[in-house]
């Protein structure tokens, strides 16, 4: 059994297990659990400083899980899947569910209606169809892996299928979806990076929230996968008393470019059952893209997303920088001073 495998197995996965180490009432936890899987590894679990800190409400059940009415699948992604474990929102990729089962089963999971109960990937039986589905339509030119935990896959398995892909000419891109480095740093081996760098071209999107994450083994987990070549970004969820403030969520841009790791989405929470006490207005959205935009390097500012109901995709939202009244625009700077631009006339050719 490898490190990260023996660590895995170690994970704490029942209330009764974490009231051994935390003063809660496990009763009201029991119900949740039934419904939605737990697991904490040890290295998360190391992470708590306190109950109820933001790496505590990631991970620890919470009993609202079990009051919010919302949809389990707002983004239609079963009505999207051609064939098992897949889904086809775009016309030029698709996402390949290759695991249900995660290191940390995350308590604000836009999959939490199926993760942890093996119901919603495809299973390696699966894998011949969802090859020849990809085959066989050729405008398909980026497959990102996803889950679950497409890591928590035994190398040969990974190996096998980004090969499969690979053997498919019009395949340019794969993407790996991950939040072991975050969750369960042992499991980027040398071995798994040598594996990985024989498929490019191939990019790893990470997933931290919290600058708490960044440690040094979650750093040196990143560092083995940037040496091999592999360029890394970061999807950060925006969840209400986590990393809803502005100083929070540029502390953790910044430490994420230190790690050689580019921010890429800030999601808004998706409108799923059983996350809505994480939820948090749009208007704080746009405050935490207004104190990252000129307070701090471009490269640490992220694409604020909303991931639109119904499969319908995802759209940016910007704050209002810009107003216009007739041939000239109004643009206001960081600062919030306010700037004449005047627009070229069509037609009209510059100097």
């Amino acid at each position: 059994m490898e490190k990260w495998q023996k660590s895995l197995a170690d994970s704490i996965d029942s209330p009764v297990q974490l009231a051994g180490r935390f003063n809660l009432d496990v009763e009201p936890l029991r119900s949740v659990v039934a419904r939605y899987p737990m697991r904490i590894t040890p290295h998360y679990l190391s992470l708590i400083e306190e109950v109820g800190d933001p790496i505590w409400q990631q991970c620890v059940p919470d009993p609202r899980e079990l009051t919010d009415t919302q949809q389990a699948d707002p983004l239609n992604e079963q009505g999207l899947s051609p064939v098992p474990g897949l889904i086809h929102r775009y016309p030029d990729r698709v996402v390949w569910l290759v695991s249900s089962q995660c290191a940390v089963y995350c308590r604000f999971c836009m999959r939490k209606r199926g993760v942890g109960c093996g119901c919603l990937h495809s299973a390696r039986g699966d894998h011949a169809a969802v090859l020849a589905y990809i085959a066989d339509n050729p405008q398909i030119r980026d497959v990102i892996l996803s889950g679950g935990e497409p890591l928590l896959l035994d190398d040969e398995v990974l190996d096998e299928i980004l090969t499969g892909l690979r053997k498919i000419h019009h395949v340019d891109i794969i993407r790996i979806g991950t939040r072991v480095p975050a969750t369960l740093p042992e499991r980027i081996t040398h071995r798994l990076c040598r594996i990985l760098r024989q498929h490019h071209p191939l990019y790893v999107n990470l997933h931290f929230n919290h600058p708490r994450e960044i440690t040094p083994v979650s750093s040196r987990a990143c560092a083995l996968l940037a040496d091999a070549g592999i360029p890394l970004g970061n999807q950060t969820v925006l969840l209400s008393g986590v990393n809803d403030d502005p100083e929070v969520m540029k502390t953790l841009m910044q430490r994420l470019l230190a790690i050689r790791v580019r921010p890429y989405y800030i999601h808004q929470m998706d409108l799923v059952q059983g996350t809505g006490h994480f939820r948090t207005p749009v208007a704080q959205g746009i405050a935490i893209m207004e104190g990252l935009r000129g307070h701090t390097s471009g490269m640490a500012n992220p694409y604020y997303v909303i991931d639109l109901p119904g499969g319908k995709g995802k759209v940016p939202l910007l704050p209002d920088y810009v107003k216009r009244r007739g041939g000239k625009f109004f643009l206001r700077n960081f600062r919030g001073k306010t700037i004449e631009y005047r627009d070229i006339e069509k037609g009209l050719s510059t100097p």
